[in-house]
C-alpha cells in the first residue's frame, strides 16, 4: 500500500462520522486502487475539491432517503418534492482528504444535474438543479476545522432555470452559466444588466427528441473569449460583446459527444515558456448518434473510441484524431500535475441514462499529449474492482490521488437483483508518479508564498529532493480545482509557469523562483493548486491564491 504525506490540518469534533481504516489496496505497476469508505451514504454525483483540502459532494434530492441521517434529528421539509416531503437523511456530504472522515450537510431544494463554479474567495457557487431547485443558487465557503459551515440557498436567484447546464469562472472572477434542458441561451453570476443572452449555436447543436447538446464542454481562451463545444461542433464566443467570432470545423465523423452520448473534453496545459501560446483542446470518447433511442430499446451499440485535437489559435484549425485503447462513453477526463491527461470511469456500450450504459470500463487510461505522435500516447492502467458508471465522478487531489465515487444508473437507491447496483462508496486512484520507486526523484515543497500575482509577477518557493537531476526536468504547474459531474470537469485548468531561477541552499534543498501568470484570462483569479515536477514525478501540492 502507498503510504501519503498528508498535511497537517486537523478535522476535529465537527466531522460527527469518524474515518475509517482504509484497506488494502487494489494494486498493480500501473497505479493502484485504494478502498477509502465502503459507503459515504451518498451517491457521488457531483464533487468538487476546496483550498482547506476537504470536497464537497452531492446527489438529488428527489428520490427517496439517502443511507446517512442528518445529524441531530434535523429533517428536510419540502412540499415540492416529486418524493419525501419530509426528509431526514443527507444528499451532500463534506469530506476531508486528509483524516479520510466526512459529515453529512443539509441540501433544501433539488440539485439533480447542475452545474457549479468556485469564486476567487474559496466560495463554492452551485446553479440550478431541478423541480423547486431548478431556479436556485446554492453556496458554500469552506471555514475552519472548529466551525460548523453548510449550504446557504438563494431561492430564484437564476433568471432562467439551469438543468444540465456547465459553468465557467472569468477573468473578472464573474460566472458564465451555459444552456440546460431546453434553454438556448446563457447567463451570469452575479447577473448582468443585460439578463439572458439567447445563442442560436445551441438551437443548431440540439438534436430533435435526443438533445446531444447538454452540459457543453466549456474551455476559457487565453485570449478572453470563450470555446463552446456542443454535439460536434464548437464556437468562439465573445460573451462581453455577445457575438459568436469564429466557427471551427466539426469533428471527423459526426458522433455526439455531449450529454446524453457523453463524452468529456480539458483545455490541454497552456505553457507560459511558449513565446505565444497556442490553446488547444481535447475531446474524447462519447456514443454515435442514435445510441440513446437503440439503447431504450435494448440494444447497446460500442462507444466512440476516438479523440480529437484541435488548435484553436491558429490560421486554419483542424482537427487531428487519436484512438484510445478501448472504446468509452461517460468517462472524465481529468490533468494529473504532470500534464499527462487520465480517462477515467464509464462504460463500453449505450449511452449516459437511467439503465442505458453497459459493458463497465474499469481501467483508466493515462494521455501524454507531450509525446510524439508517432508514439504510442496512452498507456492502461490497473483495472477498479468496481463498476463506475452513470452518476459517478472523479477529481485531482492535492497529493496527486484520484477521488472516485458514485455511480447511480437507476431513478431510485437499488442495491439488489439489478446488473449494476447504487455504488456508495469511495476509492482513490494513485497514478504510477506516486509509486514509492520515484521517491528518490520527488520534490517535497519546504515553503511557498501564499499568494501569487499577474504579469509576469516572481514567486518564491524552497523545496527538498533527494536525487536532483537538472533543471532542464523541472517544472511549476498550477491547477484549478474542477466542479466534476456527468463526466466533465467545469472550471479545470493547468498553466506551466516560467522558472526565473533555481538555486541550492542546502544538500538536496533548492530555492525556485517563478513568473506568476502574465494574465487572468491565462488563469482566472481563485485557489489553485501548485506542484514543482521533477523528471515527471511531481511533489504534492500546495494552495495559492492568484489575483
Amino acid at each position: 500500500m502507498i503510504k501519503f504525506l498528508l498535511f497537517s490540518l486537523s478535522f476535529s469534533h465537527v466531522f460527527s462520522i469518524v474515518a475509517s481504516q482504509a484497506l488494502p489496496s487494489y494494486s498493480g505497476r500501473n497505479g493502484e486502487w485504494q478502498l477509502l469508505h465502503e459507503s459515504v451514504g451518498i451517491s457521488a454525483m457531483h464533487m468538487q475539491l476546496l483550498h482547506n483540502n476537504k470536497v464537497i459532494i452531492f446527489d438529488r434530492t428527489d428520490f427517496g432517503p439517502s443511507n446517512l441521517s442528518l445529524p441531530n434529528g434535523i429533517c428536510r421539509v419540502d412540499s415540492s418534492d416529486t418524493m419525501l416531503q419530509t426528509d431526514c437523511t443527507a444528499h451532500s456530504i463534506l469530506y476531508d482528504i486528509v483524516t479520510n472522515g466526512f459529515r453529512p450537510l443539509m441540501i433544501q431544494t433539488d440539485t439533480w444535474c447542475s452545474s457549479g463554479a468556485v469564486l476567487p474567495n474559496g466560495t463554492l457557487v452551485q446553479t440550478g438543479g431541478y423541480n423547486d431547485g431548478d431556479r436556485n443558487i446554492r453556496s458554500f465557503t469552506p471555514c475552519s476545522d472548529d466551525e460548523y459551515c453548510n449550504w446557504i440557498e438563494f431561492p430564484q436567484s437564476l433568471i432562467q432555470r439551469r438543468w444540465y447546464a456547465s459553468n465557467q469562472v472569468l477573468p473578472d472572477g464573474r460566472i458564465i452559466i451555459v444552456g440546460g434542458r431546453r434553454q438556448f441561451n446563457y447567463e451570469f453570476y452575479p447577473s448582468s444588466w443585460n439578463g439572458v443572452i439567447f445563442l442560436d449555436f445551441l438551437v443548431e447543436t440540439n438534436d430533435q427528441g435526443l438533445e446531444n447538446n447538454l452540459y457543453p464542454f466549456l474551455h476559457l481562451l487565453p485570449d478572453g473569449n470563450l470555446f463552446i463545444f456542443a454535439n460536434t461542433r464548437s464556437i468562439l464566443l465573445d460573451y462581453n460583446q455577445n457575438m459568436v467570432l469564429k466557427e471551427f470545423p466539426r469533428i471527423p465523423g459526426d458522433d455526439p459527444r455531449n450529454y446524453p452520448s457523453s463524452g468529456s473534453s480539458v483545455l490541454l496545459p497552456l505553457d507560459e515558456n511558449d513565446a505565444i501560446i497556442e490553446p488547444e483542446i481535447m475531446v474524447c470518447g462519447g456514443a454515435p448518434r442514435d445510441s440513446f433511442i437503440q439503447a431504450m430499446q435494448g440494444n447497446f451499440i460500442r462507444a466512440i473510441s476516438t479523440c480529437g485535437r484541435l488548435k484553436v489559435s491558429v490560421p486554419n484549425p483542424s482537427w487531428t484524431m487519436e484512438d484510445m485503447p478501448m472504446a468509452r462513453v461517460m468517462g472524465d477526463m481529468i490533468l494529473l500535475p504532470t500534464g499527462d491527461v487520465l480517462i477515467i470511469n464509464g462504460a463500453e456500450l449505450g449511452t449516459a441514462g437511467w439503465e442505458l450504459g453497459r459493458g463497465p470500463v474499469t481501467r483508466p487510461i493515462i494521455y501524454r499529449p507531450s509525446d510524439d505522435v508517432s508514439n504510442w500516447r496512452f498507456s492502461v492502467m490497473s483495472p477498479s474492482p468496481r463498476p463506475r458508471m452513470y452518476h459517478s465522478s472523479a477529481i485531482l487531489l492535492t497529493d496527486g490521488r484520484i477521488l472516485v465515487s458514485g455511480s447511480n444508473p437507476h431513478v431510485y437507491y437499488n442495491f439488489t437483483n439489478v446488473e449494476y447496483p447504487t455504488d456508495l462508496s469511495m476509492e482513490s486512484f494513485s497514478p504510477p508518479y506516486l509509486s514509492p520507486e520515484y521517491d528518490p526523484i520527488r520534490p517535497r515543497i519546504l515553503s511557498a508564498d501564499e499568494k501569487m500575482g499577474y504579469g509576469g509577477k516572481l514567486f518564491w518557493l524552497s523545496f527538498q529532493v533527494q536525487a536532483y537531476l537538472t533543471a532542464n526536468v523541472l517544472s511549476v504547474t498550477i491547477v484549478a480545482p474542477s466542479f466534476a459531474t456527468h463526466s466533465f470537469s467545469m472550471n479545470q485548468r493547468m498553466v506551466l509557469l516560467k522558472i526565473a531561477g533555481v538555486t541550492d541552499i542546502a544538500p538536496s534543498t533548492y530555492n525556485l523562483v517563478v513568473a506568476g501568470p502574465s494574465t487572468a484570462e491565462i488563469a482566472p483569479p481563485g485557489y489553485y493548486m501548485l506542484f514543482v515536477v521533477h523528471a515527471h514525478v511531481p511533489s504534492y501540492g500546495r494552495w495559492v491564491k492568484i489575483g
